[in-house]
C-alpha cells in the first residue's frame, strides 16, 4: 500500500501538492472547474494540519512564447483562492529567487501556487523529460510531496516522478479514491458487470479490451470504434470511421466472445458533420458516400437491456459526435439509462467525463475518474510511473 497523506505530520512543514488543474480556460475564464475542486480536500486537509501548502500544476502543452500568455495557472488562482475563502499567493514563476523568497516567508496554512509547470518545456522539455535537476529543485523547495494529479501519474515527469524521487511522499485523497474505484473494475466486480466502449479508436483499447473482457459479462461497442468491429462483421461502414490494421483483431474478439460483444444495430449518418440531414440506418443501409456518427434510437434500447440489471459498469467513450447536438443523443440517453440504475457506476475520464457533466449527470454516477488515459492504463495492468515512486505504507 502506498503512503496517504495521512501517513504524515504536516504540522509546520512546507507540502508540495502536485494538482491537475488542467482546465479549460477562455480570455482568462475558467469554464469548467471540476478538476480544482476535486482537489480541494487534500489541499484543505493540509491546511487543517498546519501545513505550509506549495501548489504545482500543469496546464496545456507550451511550445510557443505566445503560449505562456494562453496557459498561465492566474486564472486558478484565482477561483482557488474563493474556493477555498483563502488568498492563494501566484508567482508567476516555476523556480528562481522570487519563488523561494515567497517560500520562505510563507506560516502555517499558508497556500501558493507556481506558475504552470509545463513553462519548463519550452526550451528542452524539462517537466515532461523529467529533467533531473529540475525534479530535485523543486524537491528542495519542501519537506513532504504529495501526488494528487491522477491524470498525470502514468506521465514520467519532473513534476511528479522527479520530485518524489527525492523526498519523502504519498497520495493526496484524489488519487487514492481512483485507484480504489478502480480496483473495483479488476478485484470481482458485482456482476452482471457491463462495459460500455467508444470513442474513436480501437487501437487505444486493445489492452484494456483484453485485460478486462474475461472480467466482464457484456462489452457494449459504440462510438468511431464500432465501425471497426462493424466492418470486421462483415457490414459496408460507408465512409465511417475505419482502422484497417484492427480488423483481425476485432474479427478474433466476435469470434472468440461472441455471446458478450454487442454491436450497434442502427446509426446515426450524414454526408459530413455539417450535413443539416441525418439519417437513422440500420446496419446493412450505410450508404457508400455516408459516415457514421452517433448510435441510433433502437441501440439505444438494445444497450438498456444489459444496463437495467447491472451491479458495475464501466464507462469509456461517448457514443457519438456529441459536441454537436445532432449527434449527441445515443451519449445523452446512455447517461440517462445508467442513471436510473442502482449499479456501481465508474465513468473514465476524458471525453466520457467531459459529456456526463455537460449533460447534468455528473451527481447521478458513482464515480467519475479525472484522468482518461491513466484510468485506461491502470485498468489495462500498466504500471503507473507517478505511483510506483510514491513511498510504501510501512
Amino acid at each position: 500500500m502506498k503512503k496517504t497523506i495521512k501517513d504524515f505530520n504536516l504540522k509546520n512543514k512546507k507540502v508540495i501538492i502536485r494538482c491537475d488543474f488542467n482546465v479549460p480556460i477562455q480570455n482568462g475564464i475558467i469554464m469548467d472547474d471540476n478538476r480544482i475542486k476535486e482537489s480541494l480536500k487534500t489541499i484543505r486537509y493540509a491546511r487543517k494540519n498546519g501545513a505550509k501548502v506549495i501548489l504545482l500544476s500543469h496546464l496545456g502543452r507550451i511550445k510557443s512564447l505566445e503560449d505562456k500568455e494562453k496557459y498561465t495557472l492566474k486564472p486558478v488562482a484565482q477561483r482557488l483562492s474563493q474556493l477555498l475563502r483563502k488568498k492563494v499567493k501566484f508567482i508567476n514563476q516555476t523556480r528562481g529567487k522570487e519563488v523561494e523568497e515567497a517560500i520562505s516567508e510563507m506560516k502555517e496554512r499558508d497556500v501558493i501556487l507556481l506558475e504552470n509547470t509545463r513553462f519548463e518545456d519550452l526550451e528542452g522539455k524539462k517537466e515532461s523529460n523529467n529533467d533531473k535537476d529540475l525534479g530535485k529543485y523543486w524537491a528542495s523547495l519542501a519537506d513532504i510531496y504529495i501526488n494528487d494529479a491522477f491524470g498525470t501519474i502514468h506521465r514520467n515527469h519532473a513534476s511528479n516522478v522527479g520530485i518524489a524521487s527525492n523526498i519523502k511522499s504519498a497520495v493526496g485523497f484524489l488519487v487514492e479514491k481512483e485507484i480504489k474505484n478502480l480496483n473495483k473494475l479488476i478485484n470481482k466486480p458485482k456482476k452482471p458487470y457491463v462495459i460500455i466502449l467508444g470513442g474513436s479508436k480501437v487501437s487505444d483499447k486493445i489492452n484494456l479490451i483484453g485485460n478486462l473482457i474475461t472480467k466482464a459479462d457484456y462489452l457494449l461497442i459504440g462510438g468511431g470504434m464500432a465501425f471497426t468491429f462493424l466492418k470486421a462483421a462483415g457490414f459496408n461502414i460507408g465512409c465511417s470511421l475505419l482502422e484497417k490494421d484492427q480488423i483481425s483483431f476485432c474479427a478474433k474478439l466476435l469470434n472468440d466472445y461472441p455471446d458478450k460483444i454487442v454491436l450497434p444495430i442502427d446509426i446515426i449518418t450524414a454526408t459530413s458533420i455539417n450535413d443539416e440531414k441525418t439519417k437513422e440506418r440500420f446496419l446493412g443501409e450505410i450508404e457508400d458516400d455516408e459516415i457514421g456518427l452517433d448510435i441510433g434510437p433502437k441501440t439505444v434500447k438494445v444497450f438498456k437491456q444489459y444496463l437495467d440489471d447491472s451491479k458495475t459498469i464501466f464507462w469509456n467513450g461517448p457514443m457519438g459526435y456529441f459536441e454537436i447536438e445532432k449527434f449527441a443523443s445515443g451519449t445523452k440517453n446512455l447517461c440517462k439509462i445508467i442513471a436510473a440504475t442502482n449499479a456501481n457506476t465508474i465513468i473514465g475520464g476524458g471525453d466520457t467525463a467531459r459529456a456526463v457533466i455537460e449533460m447534468g449527470y455528473k451527481d447521478k454516477m458513482k464515480h467519475i475518474s479525472t484522468g482518461g488515459g491513466a484510468s485506461l492504463e491502470f485498468l489495462q495492468g500498466s504500471k503507473l510511473a507517478a505511483l510506483e515512486v510514491i513511498d510504501e505504507q510501512e
